[in-house]
Order: structure tokens, then C-alpha cells, then sequence
């Protein structure tokens, strides 16, 4: 892990426990006087502790500095047509890897309403991932009622679609609709969006659309 996250890391005592703990006692085995990373993930800053005092199920840890050290990146807002909550759970790592800003889940026309996505199981995800990889910050999460009532909000979205125009950074694109399985329908494709894709003779799945996408986009 790059770093710990705890939504107190910046206070000047700090107490760890529960999941935390275990980890940092029972796989990194620190000692006292050993440093810590800590972020809470929400002000950009990597926060640097030093443990006081180990006890049988707690840290006590004491701020010795901190850092600013946001990351800098373009900025990508996925529309994403509501799919599978597994489909979209096990995607959210690569997404959140490559610094998607923000993602807003559409109940398009398609969508089986059956289809219910966990917030907080979803922000957990997007934490493991950040300590991994070493991300600033997580995933802003969205969700909207329809792609009619999205393209109000966001009017200068693209839609990502089969079509001759290029996915490239070069468009300058900071909001895209990924579809979901099956398509959009007829009505919501006649919607009057500009579109971009791939060229490929394949047609890929929507978490493959929405990872390729961003990849293209941010990388």
C-alpha cells in the first residue's frame, strides 16, 4: 500500500483500529517509532505519523508533518448507463486507477431497475484502490434519473458510440455516456449528442467500453 486512509489523518494523535490494525500489526509488523503514510483522501494531503505506543487492539500514532501533494490530471466525468453492480464493481478499480473524475449512473431505457448500486460498497472499493495505487483522491459518485434529465445538466456530453469519429484526446472531451449492454434505444439515440468510438469490429461490453474509453482519454 502506497498509504493509509483514515478520514482523522490530520489531527496530531491519531488511534488506530479495527481493519488497520490488523493490517498494520499482523502483515506490516511496525514497531514504535516507525513512520506511517496517512490521507483522508479529502484535501490532498499525505500526512506522515509516527507510531507512539502499540496496544493489544489499538495504534496510537503522532503527527510529525504533512504534505500537499495533489496530482494533477484531466479532468473525465463517465455518464455510465446503470449495468450489473458486479460488472461495474469490479471496473471501478481500473477507472478510479486511471483518474476518472467522476462517475454519475444513468437509468437509461435499457437499464433493469433491478439493477441497485451500493454507495458505500462502491466508495470502500474506491479507497482499496487508491491506497494501492497512490491516488490523491476517490471517485466522485453520481447517480441520475435518465440521459434526457443527464445531457440537461451536462450539455456538452458525448456520447461514446459505433461511428467515424475517433475516440481521442484531441477532442477535448470531459463528459461521456458510456451505454449499457443491449444499446440505448431508439428514442435516446435520437437524441442530439456528438459522438466518438473505436474502431473496432467488435462490440464491447459497457465495462470494457467505459475502461478503454477512459484509458484513451486520460492516458
Amino acid at each position: 500500500m502506497q498509504y493509509l486512509y483514515d478520514p482523522d489523518a490530520k489531527t496530531p494523535q491519531l488511534q488506530i483500529e479495527g481493519e488497520n490494525f490488523k493490517y498494520l500489526s499482523k502483515v506490516r509488523h511496525v514497531k514504535p517509532g516507525e513512520k506511517i503514510a496517512l490521507r483522508n483522501l479529502e484535501d490532498g494531503v499525505l500526512y506522515t505519523y509516527e507510531v507512539a505506543k502499540i496496544e493489544k487492539r489499538r495504534l496510537h500514532l503522532q503527527l510529525l508533518g504533512s504534505e500537499k501533494s495533489e496530482q494533477s490530471r484531466p479532468r473525465l466525468h463517465l455518464g455510465w448507463c446503470v449495468v450489473d453492480a458486479k460488472s461495474v464493481e469490479k471496473s471501478l478499480p481500473f477507472l478510479n486507477e486511471l483518474g476518472v473524475a467522476k462517475i454519475t449512473f444513468i437509468y437509461c431505457d435499457k437499464s433493469q431497475r433491478n439493477f441497485k448500486l451500493n454507495f458505500d460498497r462502491l466508495k470502500r472499493i474506491n479507497i482499496g484502490s487508491s491506497q494501492q495505487c497512490g491516488r490523491d483522491g476517490l471517485i466522485e459518485l453520481d447517480s441520475c434519473e435518465s440521459i434526457e434529465a443527464f445531457i440537461k445538466t451536462y450539455p456538452h456530453s458525448y456520447l461514446c458510440d459505433f461511428c467515424d469519429t475517433p475516440l481521442e484526446k484531441s477532442l477535448g472531451i470531459e463528459t461521456l455516456i458510456i451505454g449499457p449492454e443491449g444499446g440505448l434505444s431508439r428514442c435516446e439515440r435520437d437524441l442530439k449528442l456528438p459522438r466518438a468510438g473505436f474502431a473496432t469490429p467488435s462490440i464491447l461490453r459497457s465495462e470494457t467500453a467505459a475502461v478503454a474509453a477512459a484509458a484513451k482519454l486520460l492516458s
